[in-house]
C-alpha cells in the first residue's frame, strides 16, 4: 500500500511539468481591407491612386507554445511592415515576449503604402490613421490565437513545387524552386486529427496585378487561402522567402505578353496550394515536437541616398525622434518548430543568399522568413552591388553594398549559436 501511494504522489508530481510541456498552436485572422480606396505601392516612389478592390487583405497569426516558449508568425498583406509599426503592436500583445513576435507580408504589391514613402517635396499620402488600425488588428489577431491555444502535432516537409508558378526576370531559373510547409494540427476534442493551420513558405513577387492595374488585393495570395482552406488545411498562411532580385510569378504568355488579371491569380495561388498539399502529404507526423526561438539585434549602415531620404522625410520615420539614419537597427529571429529550422530576413534577399542560408541551417527542413521584422529593400552581396547593369535597381533601393555581407555574417553566427532541429 505504501509502495502505491509513493508511486501516486509521484505521478502528481510529475503530472504539471508533463502537462506544462505539451506542445500547442493556435491562429486567427483578421481583414484589413481599408473602408477607402488609398493609394497603392508597388515599391519605392509615388504610390497609385487606387480604383477598386479585388479580393480582401488579412493579417495571419500563427502562435505555438511549449512550456514557458511562445512564438508568434504574423503575415500581412502589404508590400512592406516597417518595424515602427510592428514594435507598436509588439508592444500592445500580452503573452508573448515582443523578440518572439514575428511579423513578416506577404509581399502583395496591391496594397496601401505602409511606408509612407516620400515623393520629391517630402509629402506622403499614406493613411495614417489606416495602418494605426492595422496595429491594432495585428495585436486582436495575435491575441486571439494565443486564446484559441490547444494541444497540436506537426507536419513538416520542403521539397520543390511543380508547373508554371515563378521564375526569375533577370535570370529565368535563378530561383529557388523549393517549397516549405508547416502545418499544425490538432490532437484532442472534437477537432482532433484537423489541421489548424498551414504556413506556405516559398519566394515569389506577388505583383501579378501591380498598382498599374489599381486595385487594392492580396494579389496570388488571396486564391492560395482560399484554396488551402478549401482543402481542409484550416487557416492559411503565407510567408514569402529569398524572392529578391527579381523572383517573380510567371505570368508569361507564349506570345510574350503577360497576363496581369485575376485569373492569374487565381491559377497561380491555386497551383501553389495544391503543391504545396501535395509536398506535405506523405511527411510524417510530428508527435510532441520541440519549440525554440532566439533573436539578435544587428545594425546596418544607410549607405543609399534614396533611402535615407525616405528615413528622413516619412512621417512614420518622424514619430522615431531620430535625425541620424547613417545607420539602422532590426531584428533577426531564429526558430525551431519540430524538424523545421527558419531565420528571418529584413528584407528582399536574392536567391544566392538564400540559397547560401539554407544550406547552413541545421536541419533538413529549412526555411527562410523574408521581409519579416522589417523590409529594408533589396539585400545583395557586395560582389553583386552596382557590378552589372540589371542590378542598378536594385542596388539603388538596398541599404548599400554591405547589407548582404553585414546580414550573413550575423545570421551565420546565429545558426551556430542554436541548437539543431529536431530529428524525427
Amino acid at each position: 500500500m505504501r509502495q502505491f501511494l509513493f508511486l501516486f504522489s509521484l505521478l502528481l508530481f510529475l503530472l504539471p511539468p508533463l502537462q506544462a510541456q505539451t506542445f500547442k498552436a493556435g491562429a486567427a485572422l483578421r481583414v484589413i481591407t481599408p473602408k477607402k480606396l488609398l493609394p497603392i505601392s508597388g515599391g519605392m516612389g509615388t504610390p497609385q491612386a487606387a480604383k477598386g478592390f479585388q479580393g480582401d487583405l488579412y493579417v495571419r497569426a500563427l502562435v505555438f507554445e511549449k512550456g514557458t516558449t511562445r512564438l508568434a508568425i504574423v503575415s500581412i498583406d502589404n508590400l512592406g511592415w516597417p518595424a515602427y509599426l510592428g514594435d507598436r503592436s509588439r508592444q500592445l500583445i500580452q503573452g508573448i515576449a515582443p523578440e518572439h513576435v514575428l511579423i513578416g507580408v506577404t509581399h502583395t504589391h496591391s496594397a496601401p503604402d505602409a511606408y509612407a514613402f516620400p515623393d520629391e517635396n517630402g509629402q506622403s499620402s499614406a493613411d495614417l490613421d489606416y495602418l494605426n488600425w492595422c496595429v491594432q488588428q495585428v495585436v486582436a489577431a495575435v491575441q486571439e490565437a494565443i486564446q484559441e491555444l490547444e494541444p497540436a502535432s506537426l507536419k513538416v516537409a520542403v521539397g520543390e513545387a511543380h508547373g508554371q508558378i515563378a521564375y526569375n526576370y533577370y535570370a529565368p531559373k535563378l530561383y529557388d524552386p523549393r517549397c516549405g510547409i508547416i502545418q499544425a494540427i490538432a490532437t484532442t476534442g472534437e477537432k482532433s486529427g484537423k489541421p489548424i493551420a498551414t504556413l506556405i513558405n516559398y519566394a515569389i513577387h506577388p505583383e501579378i496585378l501591380g498598382p498599374d492595374r489599381q486595385l487594392i488585393s492580396p494579389d496570388l495570395c488571396g486564391p492560395l487561402y482560399e484554396r488551402i482552406e478549401s482543402k481542409g488545411g484550416g487557416m492559411a498562411i503565407f510567408m514569402n522567402s529569398a524572392q529578391g532580385g527579381m523572383v517573380t510569378a510567371d505570368n508569361r504568355r507564349e506570345n510574350g505578353q503577360e497576363a496581369n488579371n485575376w485569373e492569374e491569380c487565381i491559377r497561380i495561388g491555386h497551383l501553389l496550394a495544391d503543391e504545396a498539399l501535395r509536398i506535405l502529404t506523405p511527411a510524417p507526423l510530428q508527435k510532441n515536437p520541440d519549440l525554440f526561438v532566439t533573436s539578435r539585434s544587428i545594425t546596418l549602415p544607410v549607405d543609399s541616398e534614396a533611402m535615407q531620404y525616405v528615413f528622413q522625410h516619412s512621417p512614420l520615420a518622424a514619430n522615431t525622434n531620430r535625425t541620424d539614419f547613417s545607420s539602422i537597427d532590426t531584428q533577426v529571429n531564429l526558430l525551431n518548430l519540430g524538424t523545421a529550422q527558419a531565420i528571418t530576413i529584413p528584407g528582399e534577399a536574392l536567391p544566392n543568399i538564400g540559397y547560401y542560408l539554407k544550406r547552413h541551417l541545421k536541419t533538413k527542413h529549412p526555411f527562410l522568413f523574408g521581409l519579416t521584422n522589417d523590409a529594408f529593400g533589396y539585400i545583395l552581396t557586395k560582389e553583386d552591388f552596382n557590378s552589372f547593369e540589371r542590378y542598378n535597381y536594385i542596388s539603388r533601393t538596398s541599404l548599400g553594398e554591405m547589407t548582404g555581407e553585414i546580414y550573413e555574417q550575423n545570421a551565420l553566427q546565429l545558426i551556430q549559436e542554436s541548437p539543431p532541429a529536431t530529428e524525427f
